[in-house]
């Protein structure tokens, strides 16, 4: 299992950080995952959690854990306090949609989330920034999102109140311009009105929520999350963290000792339910540990299949139905056991249909 970091909180930041635009950042750490469905918290220091440290995020994970989904929480920056599960997130204090939008390819492509929660535009409006082309800028980020991640569900929220009443109502205007941006941009992406879950009493500082105002949100991001299936896996069948059970041997696909270094080869060992043995299918990436099942590059039949950190590359993308092959995108070579016995290893060969190449999942 991986090492989880002690949590820190971030240090309490006044409004008037966020109105100057300020760009602190808490130290990054290790990230933690639990092989379930990923989900990116990504926007500003309402993200984050200024003032509340963990913000929307406690609430989210109580309500999830309780109801048995399995959520990794996915990002590169980590806050919150002992009772918020896991504290990765992608929340920047002071940062405008430009800058969010300069940065989240990269983002992306190391994370690879399921699911993206946006709330951004709030640091616009304070900072007066071109607030009339917000709405535009945040639609080239919606599509730079979708153009990464294309299978991932995109959930766009309305921003939260201002205590000030010309920045409410910039609020507002920027807020009514993105129903129709999101109806624009498919089926994958939805709009989330947080503006209305929350009112100015909510807020400590006129522009963050208190604890109970974060709350609020959190309730209504976990609305909007089972309102569509398959964004936060399923309650009590481990989330997206699934066994990869072999045809031919009845054994798991199985990460050798937790060990995540890259180039670790799978192998098939007897079943146990533990976290080296569930992994995490979103349609494309099969990922255990926080790593992604990779194919090396230039593989051809016998190359061995192995763990390496995620990169969304096309030779991490892997097409399964339960009860069939195991395909990679890059190589077109499926992914077979080389024996039955525990300890087995796993390689990538010229797909036959031969039941050495049949995985179930469960």
């Amino acid at each position: 299992m991986p090492i989880r970091r002690r949590p820190f909180s971030s240090t309490v930041l006044i409004a008037a950080l966020a109105v100057a635009g300020v760009l602190f950042q808490p130290v990054a750490a290790a990230a933690e995952s639990n092989g379930g469905t990923r989900v990116m918290p990504l926007g500003d220091s309402i993200t984050e959690g200024t003032q509340v440290p963990g913000g929307y995020r406690i609430g989210l994970w109580q309500r999830l854990a309780s109801a048995g989904y399995r959520v990794d929480f996915a990002g590169t920056q980590f806050n919150g306090p002992a009772n918020l599960g896991d504290h990765d997130h992608q929340g920047h204090p002071g940062w405008r949609i430009d800058q969010i939008d300069a940065n989240i390819a990269g983002w992306l492509r190391t994370t690879t989330p399921r699911t993206v929660l946006l709330h951004i535009g709030t640091n616009d409006i304070l900072q007066n920034y071109n607030v009339p082309g917000a709405p535009g800028r945040l639609s080239t980020l919606i599509d730079r999102i979708t153009g990464t991640v294309p299978s991932a569900d995109v959930f766009v929220a309305t921003i939260i109140p201002l205590a000030n009443s010309g920045q409410e109502a910039a609020a507002r205007t920027y807020n009514t311009a993105l129903s129709s941006i999101v109806r624009s941009k498919g089926s994958r992406v939805h709009l989330v009105d947080m503006h209305a879950a929350l009112t100015a009493a909510d807020l400590i500082d006129g522009v963050h929520p208190t604890a109970n105002g974060y709350d609020k949100m959190a309730a209504t991001w976990y609305a909007a999350l089972r309102s569509v299936p398959g964004t936060i896996g399923d309650p009590n069948s481990g989330g997206g963290g699934t066994s990869l059970v072999g045809a031919a041997s009845g054994r798991c696909l199985d990460v050798p000792g937790s060990n995540t270094t890259n180039g670790t080869q799978p192998i098939i060992w007897d079943c146990s339910g533990a976290g080296n043995q569930q992994w995490a299918y979103d349609g494309n990436t099969l990922r255990s540990l926080g790593k992604c099942l990779d194919s090396p590059t230039g593989a051809t039949s016998g190359a061995k299949a192995q763990l390496w950190d995620c990169s969304g590359a096309a030779n991490q993308q892997w097409s399964h139905t339960s009860g069939g092959p195991i395909r990679n995108a890059q190589s077109g070579l499926c992914l077979e056991s080389g024996g039955t016995a525990n300890g087995s290893t796993v390689t990538l060969r010229t797909c036959t249909g031969s039941t050495a190449q049949n995985w179930t999942r469960r």
